[in-house]
């Protein structure tokens, strides 16, 4: 799955299921929209990774996949939208548990989500995620190549939704573009930036 070149890459099993949790707790820390899930600090990394959790065991489970780089410091999350979609088994009861009074926060953010979602069969990218001390060493760029081969190699494009300006670089580097509306808006400041990649003529 990896040239000479690039991070040694395979697909995730059941006992990578907290690994990775933990892993895009810590990258995603940072980012606003999950402040504003969980506007407690003191909490936030918890309930947020356990949040994660819920989809990475999701993925992992057969409602699509997840690549992770052999140390552990870099994941995808990809769902396979060619079909009817699925949520994780009990969610709206496992969600309840894990949000306790940021529940309608967590709510708020899934409808919105699911409003914008395009409708066109499609891989989806809930999660990319590196180790924040592996930032900027191409980590995510080969994880991106390795999926997008093999949807461009099937015809199936892909979609997702950048949490800032410096991620949509990112993706535009690899195909994607801005849709229309091109934005989800979470709340005051804080909005996810829509992007579609259509498959890439690998010839």
């Amino acid at each position: 799955m990896a040239t000479s070149t690039s991070p040694a890459l395979r697909i995730a099993e059941a006992n990578d299921i907290d690994p990775v949790a933990d892993l895009i707790s810590h990258a995603f820390d940072h980012l606003g929209v999950i402040h504003f899930l969980v506007p407690d600090q003191s909490r936030r990394r918890l309930v947020s990774r356990d949040w994660y959790r819920l989809y990475v065991e999701h993925a992992i489970s057969g409602a699509g996949q997840v690549i992770v780089t052999e140390d552990g410091d870099a994941a995808a999350v990809w769902f396979d939208r060619t079909s009817e979609p699925s949520e994780p088994d009990g969610y709206d009861k496992r969600l309840a548990e894990l949000a306790g009074e940021h529940l309608d926060n967590f709510r708020h953010l899934d409808q919105q989500m699911e409003n914008h979602h395009p409708s066109d069969p499609h891989w989806y990218l809930l999660f990319l995620a590196v180790h924040p001390d592996r930032w900027s060493h191409g980590l995510g760029s080969a994880l991106l190549q390795d999926t997008h081969a093999r949807l461009d190699s099937d015809g199936i494009p892909a979609y997702l939704e950048a949490t800032g300006e410096q991620n949509q670089r990112l993706y535009q580097r690899h195909g994607y573009t801005d849709m229309a509306p091109p934005t989800i808006t979470v709340s005051a400041g804080i909005s996810l930036y829509r992007m579609w990649r259509p498959p890439q003529n690998t010839r």
